[in-house]
């Protein structure tokens, strides 16, 4: 392979994906600072705000993200008194998670600022394009990526 043949910075998707989705991080992490809140942080006030009292395994199965990395991503939410974690009513065994006050005041405060980053890219790349951005990924995350493994070469 020549390094001619290489169109942009990689050919792999995985490597394009991350390195999109790392720079558009950054970025709505500089514009949410002030709330004080990261955007992995806002996105799961968000998450539990519109899920209702959601259980924790049905945030990570929204977010594909295993229960341990939830959890450390909801520490300092639950250290803040943004958010508090109960045994469901039925099923003691399952542990939902809800918004306290305070966690509803900065989720308000922190969507202003997420307002904002949203429209600074939607100015950026268009409106319609960053809907069709949203609904290819939305696929992409569907995708059932069970496959065999590759044959070892020889």
């Amino acid at each position: 392979m020549t390094k001619t043949a290489m169109p942009g910075f990689s050919p792999c998707n995985n490597a394009t994906l991350r390195r999109a989705a790392r720079k558009l991080s950054r970025f709505y992490d500089d514009v949410i600072a002030p709330s004080g809140l990261k955007g992995t942080q806002y996105g799961l006030l968000y998450q539990i705000y519109v899920g209702s009292e959601p259980a924790m395994g049905t945030i990570a199965e929204e977010m594909v993200m295993d229960l341990s990395a939830l959890g450390h991503t909801l520490k300092p939410l639950i250290r803040d008194g943004y958010i508090e974690t109960f045994a469901d009513k039925d099923d003691r065994r399952i542990k939902r998670v809800r918004l306290t006050t305070q966690g509803l005041a900065k989720l308000e405060e922190a969507t202003k600022l997420w307002s904002t980053a949203q429209q600074r890219f939607e100015d950026m790349v268009g409106r319609q394009r960053a809907a069709d951005l949203r609904a290819m990924l939305d696929e992409v995350a569907e995708l059932d990526y069970e496959v065999p493994p590759a044959a070892p070469s020889s």
